[in-house]
């Protein structure tokens, strides 16, 4: 088994080169975390696989802009600089440098590049049960959550694909008997004090 010279953020221990640049999250053989490992293409292929980008031969040639001294083999599709193989990194169907992914992370134009996102099933779930220790609140938070949880049914979850629905489940399923708790010891209060 190859090794690289990435770390698992959870146990620190080096990521076997079988799992970079998969579709599906792969587990630490260490500490079995779900984790997606992406990297240059040049990272990954076997030193006798190497391309280390062609020599510029004739006078002529265009070069990277990044290594003077190698052939542009591509130019990048949003800033327009000639690159060699080293430099070209195929991103959602584009060829693109390295600068322009890094400023399209900074000013969010690429719309497939995401490194985070709100988890709307678990703020649902928090929305629930966290009220419970102050009992005026809940009037408040469980309409809340309710309606989080049905506007956000749908919306993406965590960039980890396993996660289910059963958190916007719990969430409206606590938030419904709060309110149903609440709506019962009014009912007694009003009742209790006619009698």
């Amino acid at each position: 088994m190859q090794k690289s010279s990435i770390y698992c953020s959870s146990c620190s221990n080096l990521i076997p080169i079988e799992i970079f640049n998969t579709d599906q999250p792969e587990e630490c053989s260490y500490c079995d975390r779900q984790i997606y490992a992406f990297a240059f293409p040049a990272l990954v292929r076997p030193p006798e696989q190497a391309n280390s980008g062609e020599q510029i031969l004739v006078e002529g040639d265009a070069s990277c802009f990044f290594h003077p001294q190698k052939k542009a083999e591509i130019s990048c599709e949003h800033c327009g600089r000639f690159l060699c193989s080293l430099c070209d990194i195929e991103f959602g169907g584009q060829h693109l440098c390295a600068a322009c992914i890094e400023a399209g992370k900074k000013k969010k134009t690429l719309k497939t590049l995401e490194d985070r996102r709100v988890l709307y099933d678990d703020l649902a779930l928090a929305l629930a049960i966290v009220p419970m220790i102050l009992f005026y609140v809940v009037v408040i938070t469980a309409p809340i959550s309710i309606f989080m949880s049905i506007r956000h049914w749908n919306s993406p979850s965590s960039i980890i694909p396993r996660r289910t629905k059963l958190r916007f489940t719990f969430a409206i399923l606590i938030s419904v008997m709060q309110l149903v708790g609440i709506g019962a010891l009014i009912y007694l209060f009003t009742t209790g004090f006619r009698a």
